[in-house]
């Protein structure tokens, strides 16, 4: 099976060229242009590079949210009319849960993983899970402890802290990179690692969890929270 995987939940997003569970090539998106100039070129080069035609492309993928509201919608656009053209159908999967089956790739069973993304207004995009034994990208991979959800990291630490049947050994994205001091208080000696490139990723979970594509017009962006743009709208009205 070959994927097309995208991921522009960030401002560098990146593009992935996934073989039956083989990363053909992952490339970081250029931050210097916005989605808008960038999309869809970086996936048609991507293909063009591997002298792979669009018609031979299997499956698309893409991250359904949380992350940058514009380039979210962008990625989600560029995909569906991608695959409309194709005749193809779409797997997404959320950027929390993408990151935490990247983080689960070099972790034992039973570890526990947070997940925690830059939401802005000093908040974060969280979710927990727990590594479970079942193959890598599976849907059994990870079990869910805390579903996706925003707010400030010192309350998410305190909420987990009698919720969670064990603290995180680990925590992953941007949003622990701005927030460790925070994550070292109240819970010392947990690693924190950066944010990997998720499309290979995404495209390998596409692969693994093809059953569950849908037709294009069935994706719909997971925000969390609200755009901005449609809180000044009802404070306007």
């Amino acid at each position: 099976m070959r994927v097309l995987a995208l991921d522009s939940t960030t401002r560098t997003g990146s593009v992935a060229l996934v073989e039956d569970d083989r990363i053909v090539e992952e490339r970081q998106g250029d931050a210097a242009r916005t989605h808008a100039e960038r999309l869809p070129m970086e996936l048609i080069a991507l293909a063009e590079a591997h002298r792979v035609a669009l018609a031979d492309v299997d499956l698309y993928a893409v991250a359904s949210g949380p992350g940058s509201f514009t380039g979210l919608r962008i990625g989600i656009a560029t995909v569906q009319g991608l695959a409309f053209v194709q005749g193809r159908r779409i797997f997404s999967v959320a950027t929390l849960e993408a990151l935490g089956h990247a983080a689960a790739a070099t972790l034992a069973p039973e570890t526990v993983v947070a997940v925690w993304m830059d939401a802005h207004r000093r908040d974060v995009f969280a979710a927990a899970y727990r590594v479970t034994a079942a193959a890598p990208h599976s849907a059994g991979r990870l079990a869910e402890l805390d579903g996706p959800s925003v707010g400030a990291p010192v309350s998410i630490l305190a909420r987990w802290a009698g919720q969670l049947p064990a603290p995180p050994a680990l925590f992953v994205g941007d949003g622990a990179g701005m927030f460790a001091s925070e994550i070292e208080r109240a819970r010392p000696g947990a690693r924190i690692e950066p944010p990997p490139l998720l499309a290979g990723t995404i495209g390998r979970l596409a692969v693994a969890r093809a059953a569950e594509a849908v037709h294009p017009a069935a994706i719909r962006p997971l925000y969390v929270r609200r755009p901005d743009a449609e809180i000044a709208r009802d404070a306007r009205s």
